[in-house]
């Protein structure tokens, strides 16, 4: 009941109140984030949504806009382009809090597996299909233990190589044994406090 029902009527309770809470502390970053560089406030990417279809992710921009940022494919870790401002955003994933709006949208669910780029559309065939079936979500399991993921492929040799071959089918696994365990809300509330834990700890270092 809660796969069918439940978690789209969490989605939506909880997003409308984060956006309400949210909005003023919008209005701060934005004007930060305009002092800080130029370019828009948001940064927006066609990424792959249920049933494959497309839709637009909303974050704050982190990175600098020299280069047109909502081209970009892929992003191996590459520090310096994000900004000062950036920086600050993505350890505390404010950078995040957009996706509220996809929430509230029906495009995205606060847990979920993340949504990838049209780019990787070919790994989502045969048994991974099944990840294509619910929406996409702010943050999964996966996403916790890849936490300093544009670290490890800013470190590599080869970072396309290194995500496509290794990191991204982990990532494929893990969400498919969150779908195929059931997606219960004990399950989703588990996953919310462990992504909140990482964060503060990742603000204490």
């Amino acid at each position: 009941m809660y796969k069918l029902f439940g978690k789209r009527l969490f989605d939506l309770f909880f997003s409308l109140i984060g956006l309400m809470v949210c909005l003023p502390l919008f209005f701060i970053i934005a004007i930060l984030i305009k002092l800080d560089s130029r370019g828009p406030v948001f940064f927006i990417q066609k990424r792959m949504g249920k049933n494959g279809s497309s839709f637009s992710l909303l974050k704050f921009r982190t990175m600098s806009a020299d280069i047109n940022a909502s081209t970009l494919m892929f992003e191996p870790g590459n520090k310096n382009r994000i900004t000062r401002i950036g920086k600050f955003l993505r350890l505390t994933k404010i950078d995040e809090l957009p996706q509220l709006l996809n929430v509230f949208l029906g495009k995205m669910s606060f847990v979920g597996p993340r949504p990838e780029v049209q780019k990787y559309k070919e790994f989502y065939s045969g048994e991974n299909s099944l990840i294509l079936t619910i929406r996409p979500g702010i943050t999964d399991m996966a996403s916790i233990k890849y936490r300093h993921e544009e670290e490890m492929l800013a470190d590599s040799y080869d970072p396309e190589k290194i995500y496509t071959e290794v990191i991204l089918p982990d990532k494929l696994k893990i969400n498919e044994d969150y779908i195929k365990n059931g997606i219960k809300l004990r399950n989703d509330f588990k996953i919310i406090f462990d992504t909140l834990l990482k964060i503060k700890c990742a603000k204490k270092n």
